[in-house]
């Protein structure tokens, strides 16, 4: 595996993957479940806002990956796999919408950075991945949604483009602490 390189050279550049590059190579496709695995619930262990309370189980975890990289195959959507020094560090994906009137637009569902690897621009460059792959696919907005406090996504999300469009106060429910829910939009129909 290549890893592409940064400015910095002491530290090489992440290798962002896509549906097929992860799927495709024998070596990657056998690990990256089990390494996404890691990742998420060592994230939710620590409190990272993902979506579930309790670290989700690993064979949860690969079924959600099955079914996103069909998606992606049958073009309603698209993954992304960050690896450096051989390793899985982050992922991302967003997921067309099903309602027919909703088609045209598709939501950035996950995106998660093994914590060892934060701070290396390696959420930036997959949810940048990820923004060229929607504008591609001819999506017209981008959404997202993010707890309230995990300010560090949210500025990351605002300096790429999207825009906060509302907000539900104290609808994520962690046991008896209650965050907002953060609606943000990215809008390629004026670019087009």
């Amino acid at each position: 595996m290549r890893e592409a390189t940064t400015s910095d050279a002491t530290r090489p550049a992440p290798l962002i993957l896509d549906a097929d590059e992860v799927t495709s190579d024998p070596g990657l496709r056998a690990r990256f479940a089990e390494e996404a695995h890691r990742i998420l619930a060592d994230l939710v262990s620590g409190g990272a806002a993902l979506g579930w309370v309790e670290p989700p189980a690993a064979d949860e975890v690969e079924r959600l990956l099955d079914d996103v990289v069909a998606a992606a195959r049958a073009g309603d959507g698209a993954l992304r796999a960050a690896y450096a020094d051989g390793r899985l560090v982050g992922l991302g994906y967003w997921l067309r919408y099903a309602r027919p009137t909703h088609r045209p637009h598709a939501d950035l569902e996950k995106l998660a950075v093994d914590a060892a690897a934060h701070g290396r621009g390696i959420g930036r460059a997959l949810t940048s991945a990820l923004i060229a792959d929607a504008e591609r696919a001819g999506i017209e907005v981008l959404t997202l949604d993010a707890r309230g406090d995990n300010a560090d996504a949210l500025r990351l999300y605002r300096s790429l483009g999207f825009r906060e469009y509302g907000r539900l106060p104290d609808f994520v429910a962690v046991g008896e602490r209650r965050y907002d829910k953060v609606f943000c939009m990215l809008d390629f129909r004026g670019e087009r």
